[in-house]
């Protein structure tokens, strides 16, 4: 690998502007050398922005791919061509940071996870809330064992009215879902890796699209246009492990609540249980009391690397991301695991359609 680890950025949209390049951008060891979008003003901005004095724009992500110079490629477009662009990358001696979901079908992620095997190309999903302060503290209450055996969790993404409005967030087509895939992706994510369990046994889902269709809506980013609304507003799923624990996903973008949450979890051990629903608590039993434990998150902290204390989780796990390609460490979220995220919504989304459980073997 060269001095430097040269990017090529794949889809030079809002994820990549708002979190993928500006994050890249903080890290010396890196070099934004390629911009590729179908849009080819898009690519030339971004190239603009962020890029080397000489970097190159493409429309065809094919064409950057050919480029041997490239070490790292981050793929940062509709959910539809997640798995295509990202064998394509690994297969042309790339390693890929692919932002989440990991695709839009299990067979797709799967193929996904394949390549990097087959390949020896390091693949990881960008699932940033695990580098939150209030998340990587409860990560070690976990690996610490002070819950104990976690066997009940809610997973909660809801929005009350923010529905984006923007890029293709409404098009089942290209994202093959709304706040499910969207936003409950995350809150799985996080509950999955805090509870360190990737074996779901059996799901029911339910989907529903109950205000997609209404207008005058107080949406946060204003109303939406109803005509171009292919997707649900809320789902909720029903996950029993085979270890015998139940986790509850709740997702929305519109849901008639008072009090949202998002990308936030609840787990319940036999020891201990702990929730984000008002700030980090830890609650307990202590001298045949209950207790509830604040941690505080305003001062001190983990810097996890140099000069990065305060940094926003994005920008920790770009930093994680290249350091582990850099010295070739475990990436910071496995495909192996973003893969059963996909394996767990796909299977909310069809139990929703068919009204049966759906079972793994």
């Amino acid at each position: 690998m060269s001095k430097k680890v040269r990017v090529g950025i794949i889809g030079c949209g809002g994820i990549a502007n708002g979190k993928h390049m500006p994050n890249l951008a903080k890290i010396a060891e890196v070099e934004m050398v390629a911009f590729c979008d179908i849009v080819e003003e898009k690519a030339v901005k971004a190239a603009e922005k962020f890029g080397t004095e000489d970097a190159k724009v493409y429309v065809n992500y094919k064409e950057l791919l050919k480029d041997e110079s490239i070490d790292v490629v981050h793929v940062c477009t509709p959910n539809r061509s997640h798995s295509f662009i990202t064998v394509d990358a690994l297969e042309a001696g790339k390693h890929v940071m692919c932002e989440k979901p990991m695709a839009k079908t299990y067979a797709e992620a799967k193929k996904m996870y394949d390549a990097s095997v087959r390949t020896g190309k390091k693949l990881t999903i960008g699932y940033q809330q695990r580098w939150r302060g209030d998340s990587q503290y409860l990560k070690q209450v976990c690996q610490n064992g002070e819950l104990g055996n976690i066997y009940y969790a809610r997973a909660i993404a809801l929005r009350r009215r923010a529905v984006p409005t923007w890029g293709v967030f409404l098009n089942e087509y290209e994202q093959g879902g709304g706040p499910l895939i969207d936003i409950g992706t995350h809150a799985l994510d996080l509950t999955l890796w805090l509870m360190n369990n990737y074996e779901p046994k059996m799901v029911v889902g339910t989907k529903y699209k109950m205000l997609g269709d209404q207008t005058q809506t107080a949406n946060a980013w204003g109303d939406w246009d109803p005509k171009l609304y292919t997707v649900e507003d809320s789902a909720f799923g029903f996950i029993v492990m085979k270890n015998g624990a139940t986790i509850v996903l709740e997702s929305s973008w519109a849901l008639n609540i008072a009090d949202p949450h998002e990308a936030i979890t609840l787990l319940a051990g036999d020891k201990a249980g702990a929730d984000m629903l008002d700030g980090l608590r830890i609650n307990y039993v202590k001298n045949n009391r209950q207790v509830i434990e604040r941690p505080d998150f305003k001062t001190g902290g983990v810097a996890f690397f140099e000069g990065s204390r305060g940094a926003e989780p994005s920008e920790l796990e770009a930093r994680a991301w290249i350091d582990a390609v850099i010295n070739d460490k475990e990436v910071p979220t496995k495909a192996s695991q973003a893969l059963v995220v996909t394996q767990i919504l796909e299977a909310i989304y069809k139990s929703s359609k068919t009204g049966k459980p759906v079972y793994f073997n």
